[in-house]
């Protein structure tokens, strides 16, 4: 396997010191999932990384990066630096100033892993493309993302994410983007910005990084949008509007959403286009516009990347459908929609609008698990009970609600839609299985930290669940 970084290499990004020469083809922070010929980067933070060198040299590790010499272990296979974040983010630096290919940088209160999915999606028929695995995309995820990237990389695909002021545009300016995108800007992280203009400008702040001549993508259709557009003219950059409006640059002219796809119609850069997503979802169809209009933006072929999306499908926890029998000596099942990775009012509401536009089967019902959307500060109370006025709940049967702040969505719908409520998700999981029948659609989400995933796991324990290709939500 080809190296990633030499000893040479990295001694040079980091300033520290090896007594060894060894080489390394990939990047690790994690001494659980370490593989043969990784660099084990010694992070600190709810456990120390250095107590784990050892394991992750035995595990095969080449090197590890290190602020200390861990006990019983050969420094000829320690890079030792002052610190290791600090200097985890100089490989960063230098792993983007080796690469000469195009950086798209995205950032969005909703929708920017899948936006970054979508992207290795289309973007890798049509050159190397790299792109976090999982949601890195913090003050440690986007060093390690960028030091995973292979310097012959000609597409990258970094998402960048905030939970406080002040964090999306040190990494914008690590990432230094060719192309960066705000998808949307919505009510989430509240609590840290107090409004929603506070968190327009964070993300705005993603084009603080942008390349000089860089392409800045930005949504449209939202009040906060004068509040992207200005920050991107003023940094230089050439704007690209895309949305449902009138006159922007790359417009969602119609869409047709199915049990298990979305057909989208869009003008970009100036002709008609047509194409398809292998899931249901206006949300979806917005983030499918955005990646095309990516590709055309960097003057790609767009008629090969329609062809790649139609392939598209969710990853895990952000709407993978799963068809789950309850009954293996029947063909009794449910289907269950997989959201429970994380929550705001605009991404459940996009939730719900698939689930009512999902189709049960027999006398099968649509049923909503949701969970405590975190993080909205005060207004969260007003928040959650809006939900109950959300068009999509005409045409949902029942809404099972878990934690306190759920509480007050569940005393806000109408008693026939009203389902169970538990405070927590592990009571959840005992009393919802058994009021579950065949034909049943059931959508469960909620934010990372009330553990609705609890009760995807206990569902899909009912039977033998597969993912269902090509079936999904965000």
């Amino acid at each position: 396997m080809t190296a990633l970084w030499t000893s040479a290499d990295l001694v040079a990004a980091t300033g520290g010191r090896t007594p060894g020469d060894w080489s390394v083809t990939g990047v690790s922070i994690d001494s659980r999932t370490v593989a043969p010929g990784d660099l084990f980067v010694a992070l600190t933070d709810a456990r120390d990384g250095h107590d784990f060198v050892a394991d992750a040299l035995d595990k095969g590790a080449a090197a590890a990066l290190v602020s200390r010499l861990p006990d019983g272990v050969d420094p000829a296979h320690l890079l030792i630096v002052d610190d290791v974040l600090a200097a985890l983010t100089r490989i960063a630096a230098a792993a983007r100033a080796r690469m000469t290919g195009k950086v798209i940088a995205v950032t969005g209160s909703v929708g920017k892993t899948t936006v970054k999915e979508m992207l290795r999606t289309v973007l890798s028929p049509q050159g190397r493309t790299h792109a976090a695995e999982a949601s890195y995309n913090n003050h440690w995820g986007v060093p390690l993302t960028l030091a995973r990237m292979p310097a012959d990389t000609e597409f990258a695909v970094i998402e960048i994410g905030m939970n406080a002021p002040g964090e999306i545009a040190p990494l914008s300016r690590l990432a230094a983007p060719d192309l960066a995108m705000v998808t949307t800007v919505a009510a989430a992280h509240l609590e840290a910005f107090g409004a929603l203009e506070g968190i327009a400008h964070e993300k705005a702040s993603i084009f603080d990084g942008l390349k000089p001549g860089g392409l800045a993508l930005a949504h449209a259709d939202i009040d906060t949008a004068p509040i992207l557009f200005d920050k991107a003219r003023a940094m230089g950059a050439r704007l690209i509007r895309f949305g449902e409006a009138d006159g922007v640059e790359a417009q969602l002219t119609d869409l047709r959403l199915a049990q298990d796809a979305t057909v989208v119609k869009a003008r970009i850069g100036g002709s008609d286009r047509l194409f398809k997503i292998g899931a249901p979802g206006r949300h979806l169809a917005v983030n499918a516009l955005i990646a095309m209009t990516v590709v055309d933006a960097l003057g790609l072929d767009l008629a090969q990347a329609g062809m790649a999306l139609a392939g598209w499908e969710p990853v895990g926890g952000r709407g993978t459908r799963h068809r789950i029998a309850i009954d293996p000596g029947s063909a009794a099942a449910i289907d269950l929609i997989d959201d429970a990775f994380n929550a705001n009012p605009a991404s459940v509401a996009a939730a719900l609008d698939v689930l009512a536009a999902s189709v049960p089967e027999g006398q099968g019902r649509r049923i909503a698990v949701l969970g405590d959307m975190l993080e909205l500060g005060p207004d969260a109370p007003t928040l959650h009970a809006a939900l109950a006025d959300h068009p999509a709940m005409d045409s949902i049967d029942l809404v099972h609600t878990v934690g306190p702040l759920m509480e007050h969505l569940h005393a806000a719908l109408p008693g026939p839609r009203r389902g169970q409520h538990r405070e927590t998700a592990t009571e959840m999981v005992t009393a919802l299985p058994r009021s579950l029948r065949p034909g049943d659609v059931v959508l469960v989400k909620g934010s990372k930290g009330i553990k609705v995933s609890l009760v995807v796991d206990a569902l899909r324990k009912l039977g033998q669940a597969a993912p269902e290709h090509g079936r999904g939500v965000r």
